[in-house]
């Protein structure tokens, strides 16, 4: 196959044949531009005398190209456009220049593609649902456009198709638009501004039930959530597993020995697999010493972090190779000779043995380092060498980092979304995630490559997930590929790109098998075959597994059908009590978002898995989004969402802009029943992705603004709506859409709670409506958000011990989320 460039793909276009007189036409081109190498997808431009020409939308891409690994490999080159006399149009494009492959795509209206299908042979017939069309080459069309000359496809066609693009591009300009970043007074977006009042009208007649599992946490395996955050273990590259394929060999230093140095002389440091502990962990330090009192030295995640007076388990494998018995002291040291802490393990045998003991810490220190001392003369096989504070999260034995599982906890999240979503389908088929793999005991559990580029101990696995979600009171949300990779996964040995590939059919029962063994270890009676597995990890009551998704982010293309069709099924015949949640693809529009919601109808899968990351606009011009879905069919899971100002920070106006949305979800709680901001956790200095809830490093914990609104929520939550109506004195939508409302009550302790958003820069003079609240108590608690729009960081203020009287007109701030709570008790 030439390269690309040495072949032009053209097909035979068939035009409209417009009567005259009848309906204006125009010319439409289809291009893609070469500044970005077609990044940006499928652009159109028109003219109605093919001399000037106007592109529709800045960049706007009607097709995007779903092939390749993330962003950067997404590319379309040369798409070629075409009609056919069944009145569909057609879309074919190369797809990089290396191994010849091309995409192929249709539409009935250029706006709603279907799933694209690859070839790696443009030789090759493309196969549609009404016949055949062959790929001929023909010559290109060349156009200037904005003073740039595009390479593409010429059709001619009636003006009120191309109007409804421009349409088009208006539209979603309007619903996804930034607004002005700017700060104070605002005086871009509102110059002329008033202060604005509404009133409030609950109606308690239509009072409807709406999900108690409305807000979760998901929690991902990137930004070094776990290993190096949330998971407590202190020692990085315990099991000396790290290699170099877990950052595709970009970085010569990270290898067994990352993280890893000796001090001192008489010490060799080698590295072996010749007889490990375990065949899941094959590799293991060796230390010849010559000289008595040389050191193997770990520097932990960026520094081990300790506080005065606490206690920290030091454990580790041992096994002496040659020379006569002795022992090991174990420091905890800055490197310049202080010593915070030691202990001495004895005991040392000629088989891999497990040793402990407790270092109590006499000095705080940031930045300490763990020095292992052998005191023998000879050789000694070292592995799962391993610091923990005592002090874990409910005191759990291979527990969670007790503030930052604090933090989380205070969110009250109601359910956790667990391992991940493109960690749990993994970079390729052979890194898929496969829970069997994280439990058991640590020296048996099989380590892997993390696709967003580091390494995974499996430290951090099922147990300990089901565990900490029991700990704080959520429901276990685990999620297990659908027999697919992600869709943004390398090849790995696929011609097509990883994404494009599936677990053989031949392998597909034991796969699905695997899934069923989950459910038996998280529910089964300890005598089951895997109900016994987590009772001697010490859990023999079942952990009440109720749901699991199947599938993240998928293309839904039919490899993804036909696998998750297979799971689907198996699950549903022998555990019907497990409720499925599905997948509709990475954003709420576009190919796999309606593919994704037409088989999930066809399969009658009970909820489907929504995501999007979306500018704060979006969220003030959407809050219909879930008011127009069927409650017919599938319920949703909110799995993945954030408010994005690109290149900046998280703040104020992307949390309001997220509070718009949530009280929208409550609105919509009998057909929305979970949601869950992502991504959770970001460890500073190790970040793939920008913003996230909760930034922390070994010492501190920042949680965002955004983090406060999700935990007002979380606590504030009701299982019952009370639609109010509001009454504004400025009827500009502009000014309306950025005011919003939420009232609620939990059945529980009969607490009324009113939550209210002001997105704009005047106050809002709220006045509420209480007498038809029918409360007999007076107990108020307000909390309010309030700041500068870019402010970020910000935190709640509570105000306890109001009356009813003290509510009923209050003043929103400019830029708050107000949360008022009347207690029910009488």
């Amino acid at each position: 196959m030439r390269k690309y460039g040495l072949f032009i793909l053209a097909v035979v276009f068939i035009c409209f044949n417009v009567k005259a007189g009848t309906v204006d036409s125009a010319y439409l081109f289809a291009y893609a531009t070469k500044a970005n190498e077609g990044r940006s997808g499928l652009h159109f431009a028109w003219s109605r005398d093919k001399a000037h020409w106007q592109a529709i939308g800045q960049e706007y891409g009607f097709l995007k190209s779903d092939y390749g690994r993330w962003g950067s490999e997404k590319r379309m080159i040369n798409p070629v456009l075409f009609f056919d006399k069944d009145h569909r149009w057609h879309c074919v494009w190369s797809l990089n220049n290396k191994d010849g492959a091309i995409a192929y795509t249709e539409s009935e209206d250029l706006l709603h593609w279907k799933p694209q299908s690859y070839y790696v042979n443009e030789k090759e017939l493309v196969y549609v649902s009404a016949g055949k069309l062959k790929v001929q080459r023909s010559k290109w069309q060349q156009v200037t456009i904005a003073e740039k000359a595009e390479t593409g496809s010429l059709v001619k066609l009636p003006w009120s198709l191309i109007d409804g693009l421009i349409k088009q591009v208006a539209f979603s300009k309007h619903r996804n638009q930034l607004w002005a970043e700017t700060t104070g007074e605002d005086p871009v977006r509102f110059a002329s501004l008033k202060p604005v009042a509404i009133t409030v009208h609950p109606d308690f007649s239509k009072t409807k039930k709406i999900s108690n599992l409305l807000f979760g946490a998901f929690f991902e395996d990137i930004n070094y959530a776990a290993d190096g955050g949330l998971y407590a273990e202190l020692i990085q590259n315990r099991d000396f597993e790290y290699d170099p394929a877990d950052k595709e060999g970009k970085d010569a230093g990270w290898n067994n020995k990352k993280a890893w140095s000796t001090s001192g002389d008489g010490i060799g440091f080698t590295i072996d697999s010749l007889a490990p502990i375990h065949p899941n962990n094959k590799h293991y330090a060796v230390l010849s010493i010559s000289k008595p009192g040389a050191s193997l030295i770990n520097g932990g995640f960026d520094g081990i972090a300790l506080k005065a007076g606490a206690k920290y388990k030091v454990s580790l494998f041992a096994r002496i190779l040659t020379g006569g018995k002795g022992t090991i002291t174990v420091r905890l040291t800055d490197g310049r000779g202080t010593v915070y802490g030691a202990a001495v393990i004895n005991a040392l045998t000629t088989s891999w043995q497990k040793s402990d003991a407790v270092i109590t810490v006499n000095e705080s220190i940031s930045n300490a380092r763990l020095e292992i001392i052998p005191m023998i003369n000879g050789v000694l096989a070292l592995d799962m060498i391993s610091l923990f504070p005592q002090q874990t999260f409910k005191g759990r034995t291979n527990g969670m980092r007790a503030d930052l599982a604090q933090t989380i906890a205070e969110l009250h999240p109601r359910f956790i979304r667990f391992p991940g979503g493109c960690v749990a389908h993994g970079d390729g088929i052979g890194n898929i995630y496969h829970w069997k793999n994280t439990i058991g005991p640590l020296e048996s559990r099989k380590p892997q490559r993390n696709l967003w580029g580091y390494h995974q101990s499996m430290g951090l696995g099922y147990y300990e997930y089901f565990q900490f979600c029991e700990d704080i009171g959520a429901a276990p949300l685990p999620v297990v590929a659908a027999g697919v990779p992600c869709q943004n996964s390398g090849k790995h040995g696929h011609p097509l790109g990883g994404q494009q590939c599936g677990i053989p059919l031949s392998d597909m029962n034991d796969y699905i098998q695997e899934i069923l063994d989950l459910v038996e270890w998280a529910n089964g009676a300890a005598t089951t075959k895997w109900g016994k597995l987590r009772a001697a990890a010490g859990h023999p009551e079942p952990f009440s597994l109720k749901y699991i998704g199947i599938g993240n982010e998928d293309l839904i293309s039919e490899v993804f059908k036909e696998r998750f069709r297979m799971i689907y099924n198996a699950v549903k015949k022998k555990y019907p009590e497990i409720t499925v949640i599905g997948t509709v693809g990475p954003f709420f529009e576009g190919s796999d978002y309606s593919e994704g919601w037409k088989f999930a109808t066809q399969l009658k899968v009970p909820m489907v898995d929504e995501h999007y990351y979306v500018p704060p606009g979006w969220f003030i011009y959407n809050q219909d989004f879930y008011d127009k879905y069927d409650r017919a069919k599938s319920k949703v899971y909110v799995g993945e969402y954030a408010a994005h100002l690109p290149g900046r920070p998280s703040n104020l106006e992307t949390a309001l802009a997220e509070a718009v949305h949530l009280t929208a979800l409550e609105r919509n709680g009998d057909v929305v029943h979970m949601s869950s901001y992502a991504p959770l956790l970001a460890k500073e200095g190790h970040t793939q992705w920008r913003p996230d809830l909760i930034y922390f490093n070994n010492t501190e914990i920042k949680p965002t603004t955004d983090y406060y609104v999700q935990q007002l929520f979380g606590q504030n939550a009701g299982d019952e709506y009370i639609p109010g109506n509001i009454v504004c004195s400025d009827n500009d939508p502009r000014v309306k859409n950025r005011i919003a409302l939420s009232i609620v009550k939990d059945s529980a302790t009969n607490d009324v709670v009113i939550k209210l958003v002001n997105l704009l820069p005047v106050r809002v003079t709220a006045s509420l409506d209480l007498d038809s609240f029918k409360v007999a108590t007076s107990a108020v608690t307000k909390i309010i958000l309030a700041g500068r729009p870019d402010a970020g960081e910000l935190k709640p203020d509570r105000t306890q011990g109001l009356s009813l009287k003290d509510i009923e007109k209050i003043i929103l701030s400019p830029y708050s989320f107000t949360v008022l709570r009347i207690s029910g008790k009488r």
